[in-house]
């Protein structure tokens, strides 16, 4: 498996990124990989099914500039921003990753058993896709599959003003059993590890190695274009 540590100029491109990935893949130019991307400035995701006015401070989000982008994999809304990193996996679709259910059980068992030593506290998989510590959630993840491969992705909170998300989230429209209708304030936590140390865990964890590796730029470009920079895309439903 290829580790690219490759940060794009936009949320649209590196949205983009992790979608010509899983397509790059699956038309065969690699057997799998594992990236990590650190945002520089504020801006939402929704998930791809959201309505972005049931699950987004549209007010709020105007008046402060922060841009609303929708990905492709499924799960709630976030807030991408400094302190946040981002990983996505793009991963053979093969034995224990057969089903969405085995996918997430298999991949959110891996990272946790890599970030444990890394954090004070036991780290749990939590709801369908979560990692939490004492209840507290730092990091969310969704997928999406192809016919022979899967884009698993998400993001790790270490040092992130988690008070940005009460002020642009609304609280959401689905949640998990653990989170017992507690605010975003409430709920979140930041796991307190440098983000160099979140991504050699993980690497090592997948037997990801750094290597030579052109980006599918075209592609991104492509999507960007097409996709993620229109409003037809990012508020469609």
């Amino acid at each position: 498996m290829v580790v690219l540590d490759v940060t794009l100029p936009s949320p649209a491109e590196n949205l983009a990124c992790d979608e010509a990935l899983l397509d790059w893949c699956e038309a065969g130019e690699c057997d799998g990989v594992l990236r990590f991307w650190e945002p520089g400035h504020y801006f939402v995701v929704v998930g791809y099914a959201n309505k972005a006015a049931v699950e987004v401070d549209l007010d709020a989000c105007r008046d402060r500039d922060i841009p609303i982008f929708r990905r492709c994999t499924g799960g709630g809304a976030v807030l991408q921003g400094p302190g946040c990193l981002n990983f996505s996996l793009v991963l053979r679709i093969t034995g224990a990753l057969e089903s969405i259910t085995q996918t997430n059980c298999f991949v959110m068992q891996r990272n946790r058993d890599a970030l444990q030593p890394l954090i004070k506290g036991k780290v749990q998989v939590r709801g369908h896709a979560d990692l939490a510590i004492s209840d507290l959630k730092f990091s969310g993840n969704s997928q999406r599959r192809r016919r022979e491969f899967l884009l698993f992705h998400g993001s790790f909170l270490f040092q992130f003003d988690i008070g940005m998300v009460e002020q642009l989230l609304k609280f959401p429209s689905k949640q998990p059993d653990y989170r017992a209708h507690r605010s975003h304030k409430e709920f979140l936590t930041n796991a307190g590890v440098a983000p160099d140390a979140i991504k050699s865990a993980l690497a090592r964890a997948w037997s990801a190695k750094k290597t030579e590796f052109t980006l599918p730029a075209h592609r991104i470009k492509g999507l960007v274009r097409d996709r993620y920079s229109k409003p037809e895309w990012n508020f469609k439903w």
